[in-house]
């Protein structure tokens, strides 16, 4: 077999093969034998039809056909192991000549993975905020714990902002009640939200008893995105009752003795939370960076098929389970479809250049995952995903994807390398230690991140 490759782009090229017809011959007999197990002739047993037979009464083309299907595969492998070629998708095969008993020539056009220079990228700054924890803070932390711990009492008056009343509902739509919109005893506290709109404003006023009717777009279920005419009735009123605020109240929702305590350590995982993300907005402005200064071409196939699996893996997963489609979405959001498209494309070429970048960065610095490093990894993306380590690792194995995260976590170690390399400062002008966040798993997420939807012809385990 001869090979030669053409570069078409600085992602594509084109194989040219030629073949010697007795390199066919493993594939010629396994065609016979395959015909043979599929056929049947007058006068010979299954599977025992001469090969002159077989061309006589089905066509010597049929064979020549069935044995350069089984053939292409193995020579085309062969060819890009002789280039060494980083390929990407499928090829676009194309046989130019095919003469029996002389020679099979093929072309074939491929996708690869562009060859990028890293350049030093020691002198990247950036600036993120600075971790700050106002008095006001701590005591919002605080707020919000006591707001934890209210209780209710039952009151003998109208429903008031902030009351916790227990409802009946039931929604019709087009004057027919729902089969799914019917509910008893809902628990719901005025002013939250987190129910249908309208309601505030319907239930306030009514004592116990009392019954009132409005219109709302349903959020979810069967009419999701439908107006609704929705009838409330209240059954009950309770106040809601806050604890005080003292060394009882943090004796009851902490292990801490005083309130001064209590408030200590909410300070502390204020901070912790605010390192945290200081340290994630470093990596994002980081990388940011690192792209600016290298060229990487897209493949344009590859970007196609990265745009179109974003767009599946939001429509049939993430909205679907929000009971929404494309277009009430984008009225959500207040985007129009060509918005949207744009904004898809613009992630989808940052998340394939970030992988290109980190791989290169992982081969540069030869960086390698050891099995604790991956088995974190799997315990993160499995709490991520919402499944059990057990049930994400079964999935990952299955579905052959053990490489796919062993690269998320190569990715994210290249990541750190820049961030180490980089100089990080505060909006205060001060110089910010990054070592333990870098060490961190989350910070090893954040690379994975970018860089994971763009494995654009790997299928991964659905949350």
């Amino acid at each position: 077999m001869k090979s030669a490759v053409e570069t078409l782009n600085p992602t594509r090229v084109r194989l040219t093969v030629e073949v010697p017809f007795e390199e066919l011959k493993d594939s010629l007999d396994a065609a016979y034998k395959k015909i043979n197990q599929q056929v049947t002739v007058k006068g010979f047993r299954k599977g025992k039809i001469p090969a002159r037979v077989i061309d006589q009464r089905f066509g010597r083309g049929a064979v020549l056909e069935e044995a350069v299907n089984d053939a292409l595969p193995k020579f085309y492998t062969e060819a890009v192991n002789e280039a060494e070629l980083n390929v990407l998708g499928q090829p676009e095969v194309d046989i130019t000549e095919l003469k029996d008993n002389e020679t099979l020539n093929f072309t074939a056009e491929v996708d690869i993975r562009p060859t990028i220079e890293i350049p030093d990228y020691s002198g990247i700054e950036v600036e993120v905020d600075a971790v700050e924890i106002a008095d006001e803070d701590v005591d919002k932390a605080v707020e919000e714990l006591r707001e934890r711990f209210a209780s209710t009492s039952p009151v003998e008056r109208a429903a008031e902002d902030g009351d916790v009343v227990t409802i009946d509902l039931e929604a019709k739509v087009e004057g027919e009640v729902l089969e799914d919109g019917v509910a008893s005893g809902v628990s719901y506290t005025i002013g939250s939200g987190e129910l249908l709109e309208g309601i505030d404003d319907a239930v306030k006023g009514l004592e116990a008893g009392g019954e009132a009717t409005f219109t709302s777009e349903l959020k979810g279920g069967s009419a999701a995105g439908k107006e609704s005419e929705v009838t409330v009735k209240v059954t009950q009123v309770a106040k809601r009752e806050l604890p005080e605020l003292d060394d009882d109240f943090a004796q009851l929702a902490s292990e801490f003795d005083t309130l001064d305590e209590l408030k200590a350590d909410s300070r502390k995982r204020l901070e912790t939370a605010r390192q945290f993300d200081q340290a994630t907005q470093a990596q994002e402005r980081v990388l940011e960076k690192l792209l600016e200064l290298v060229e990487v071409p897209v493949p344009e196939k590859l970007l196609e098929d990265e745009i179109r699996t974003r767009k599946h893996n939001l429509e049939h997963h993430q909205l679907g389970q929000m009971g929404l489609d494309l277009a009430k979405y984008l009225e959500i959001q207040g985007k129009t479809e060509e918005e949207f498209d744009a904004e898809t494309r613009e992630q989808a070429v940052k998340g394939i250049k970030t992988q290109f970048v980190l791989d290169e960065l992982v081969n540069k610095e030869k960086l390698n995952v050891n099995q604790e490093e991956l088995t974190e990894h799997l315990m993160r993306r499995a709490q991520s995903s919402g499944m059990s380590p057990d049930q994400f690792a079964q999935a990952v194995v299955e579905g052959g994807q053990v490489p796919m995260l062993v690269g998320e976590v190569a990715r994210g170690k290249a990541l750190a390398v820049v961030v180490e390399a980089a100089t990080v400062k505060d909006t205060n002008g001060e110089v910010v230690d990054l070592e333990d966040e870098e060490d961190s798993v989350e910070g090893e997420q954040a690379a994975a991140d970018e860089s994971a939807e763009a494995e654009a012809t790997e299928d991964k385990p659905q949350a």
